[in-house]
């Protein structure tokens, strides 16, 4: 392995766990390694994982947003009506301007009023699953536009296009995070917000834009939901935001706010998407799998919380080495020698 995989795999904990987890299904099933279902798992894995960048830049500022599942949802029920009157750009464009609008209102909340992320993101969900249902009756929204529905079904190089919008999503805001002005605030004003506030940085619009970017994100994965069923359900986004904090998580991304990588929530991502497959190929009871992936994800939480305290555990010491006895120099010193006086 090279020095550059090494140093990847002693700072992502989920490497290993990936590694671990394909080998044991790859060998349980034959059909696991096969290119068909690596990219059934890609394609899977797509929807959280974009969801799972925005939430990437609220959790690195000591946040959380529990409402990209419901906006994915609300964005994709939206789209689905502009779409059905007024056509495809029209409709992308509804799409990202309500993904935005919700996110500055939930950056809002946190920055303004004050108020934790995890109450203002969970009235979000709930106002946002409500609205979904009362736009539809509950009902789910057509959308047969072939061009929108190529978003979600298309191939590029024989890749489905939903995983080029994936690999795309990551390398623009990863780039973002780790190469920009931007990023390293980010990264300050989750490490230390009074520290950053005290140096200039202005921590309120940080952090609005981090939840602009999560509400944005999760516009574009309810179109890609969207496209690959023809149809907008208002229910849709339900329970993906625990998946994409989830993959946070396994990613090694800190709760606690300034530590974390996207690569390491692209890993983390496509563990969970592992896990899935792999489950529903071994066929594996739904209700089992929920149990799985929440062992998962305490395993993860423990590892990130307790890391420092087992490398001490298992770090090998080696024994002190027996003392030398000091060494005796016979020479005479100038201590001892007499000083010879000489007398006029």
């Amino acid at each position: 392995m090279s020095p550059v995989l090494k140093s990847v795999a002693r700072q992502l904990r989920a490497v290993w766990m990936l590694l671990l987890v394909g080998v044991v299904l790859s060998i349980a099933s034959p059909v696991f390694l096969t290119s068909t279902n690596l990219l059934n798992v890609g394609l899977a894995t797509s929807v959280v994982a974009l969801l799972a960048v925005g939430q990437t830049y609220v959790i690195i500022l000591a946040e959380i947003d529990l409402s990209v599942g419901a906006t994915l949802g609300f964005t994709a029920v939206v789209t689905a009506l502009v779409l059905r009157d007024h056509g495809l750009l029209p409709a992308l464009a509804s799409g990202l301007g309500v993904g935005a609008v919700v996110g500055l209102v939930n950056g809002l909340l946190v920055t303004r009023t004050r108020m934790p992320s995890f109450i203002a993101t969970l009235a979000m969900l709930s106002i946002l699953s409500g609205m979904s249902l009362q736009l539809t009756d509950g009902n789910p929204v057509a959308a047969g536009d072939y061009d929108f529905q190529g978003i979600g079904q298309e191939y590029v190089a024989g890749i489905p296009l939903p995983v080029w919008l994936m690999l795309a999503g990551y390398a623009v805001f990863g780039v973002l995070l780790a190469r920009t002005g931007f990023g390293r605030f980010v990264y300050a004003t989750g490490d230390n917000l009074e520290a950053a506030r005290l140096s200039g940085i202005r921590t309120q619009r940080i952090k609005i834009l981090a939840f602009v970017i999560s509400g944005l994100l999760s516009a574009v994965g309810g179109f890609i939901l969207t496209a690959r069923l023809s149809t907008a359900e208002p229910t849709a986004g339900t329970g993906l935001e625990l998946e994409s904090i989830a993959a946070v998580i396994i990613g090694g991304t800190s709760l606690a706010g300034g530590r974390g990588k996207l690569i390491g929530t692209l890993i983390g991502a496509l563990v969970l998407g592992v896990i899935d497959n792999g489950m529903n190929l071994l066929d594996v009871s739904p209700f089992l799998q929920s149990v799985v992936k929440g062992v998962v994800i305490l395993l993860a939480v423990f590892l990130d919380r307790n890391v420092d305290a087992l490398r001490a555990m298992v770090a090998w010491r080696k024994p002190p080495l027996p003392a030398e006895p000091p060494a005796t120099d016979t020479a005479p010193t100038s201590a001892t020698v007499p000083a010879t006086r000489h007398t006029p």
